[in-house]
C-alpha cells in the first residue's frame, strides 16, 4: 500500500497534545496505524513532548509506591484472545467489531453511512460509496478528514487510495466520485455542517446529520 497524502503537521501535533475532538482523534489514530511516515513523525512530536514534561518533576502521590508494589504480587490474567478483525486496529476497536458489523443506513443512490458515536465537538462517520458513484458537489463550513480504508476516490483536488487523508477547509468545493472496480468506504469526521449546492441534499441533510 502506497500512501501519497497524509497528516498535516499541526493535526499530528494536536494529536499528540491530546488536543483533537474525538471524531478527528480517531481518523489520526486510524491512519497513524496504515501509515508508518506519520507514524514516525508522530513519535518525534511525542518525544519532544516527553523532554519538555519530564523537565518538570513531579511528586508522587501519598501511597503511590506501596499500590505499584501490591500489584506486583497480583496473580496473572491471560490475555483475551484477539478477535480478527478487518478494519485498522483503532477503528475496529472503537466500533467493536468489523464491517460486517457496521449499521449503514442509505443516503439514497447506494451510498450509505453510519454515525459513530463521538464527543459533540465534531462527528464521525463512516462512508459506502459504490463503485463509480458521487457524492453530491459539496463544500465545507470547517474541517473534514477523510480517510479511506477500501477503494479509491477522485475529486478536484487529487485521487485518494488506501491509507490516503484528505484535508479539507472553507475553501474546497469538491464532487468525490469512487473510482470504477472498486466500492470506496471512508472514515470522515467534520466538525461543521457540509455545505451542499443542489436543493435536496440541503433539505435531507437535518435528516442525514451531514
Amino acid at each position: 500500500m502506497t500512501i501519497r497524502h497524509h497528516l498535516s503537521d499541526p493535526l499530528l501535533m494536536a494529536y499528540a497534545a491530546g488536543s483533537l475532538p474525538e471524531a478527528f482523534g480517531l481518523v489520526v489514530a486510524t491512519h497513524i496505524s496504515m501509515c508508518d511516515t506519520c507514524r514516525a513523525q508522530l513519535a518525534a512530536f511525542e518525544a519532544v513532548g516527553g523532554a519538555v514534561i519530564g523537565a518538570a518533576p513531579v511528586a508522587l502521590s501519598e501511597g503511590a509506591l506501596q499500590a505499584a508494589m501490591a500489584r506486583l504480587d497480583m496473580p496473572a490474567t491471560a490475555a483475551p484472545v484477539a478477535k480478527r478483525c478487518d478494519l485498522p486496529a483503532p477503528l475496529g476497536d472503537y466500533i467493536g467489531g468489523n464491517l460486517a458489523d457496521v449499521k449503514w443506513r442509505s443516503l439514497g443512490m447506494g451510498v450509505r453511512q453510519a454515525i459513530l458515536p463521538t464527543d459533540t465537538a465534531a462527528t464521525a462517520r463512516l462512508l459506502y460509496i459504490p463503485a463509480g458513484q458521487a457524492v453530491p458537489d459539496h463544500g465545507h463550513r470547517g474541517t473534514e478528514l477523510t480517510l479511506v480504508l477500501r477503494g479509491a476516490f477522485c475529486d478536484e483536488v487529487d485521487r485518494f487510495g488506501p491509507g490516503d487523508v484528505e484535508i479539507a477547509n472553507q475553501e474546497l468545493q469538491h464532487v468525490p466520485v469512487a473510482e470504477a472496480g472498486s466500492d470506496c468506504i471512508c472514515l470522515a469526521a467534520t466538525d461543521a455542517p457540509l455545505r451542499f449546492n443542489a436543493w435536496l441534499p440541503r433539505l435531507l441533510q437535518p435528516l442525514f446529520r451531514i
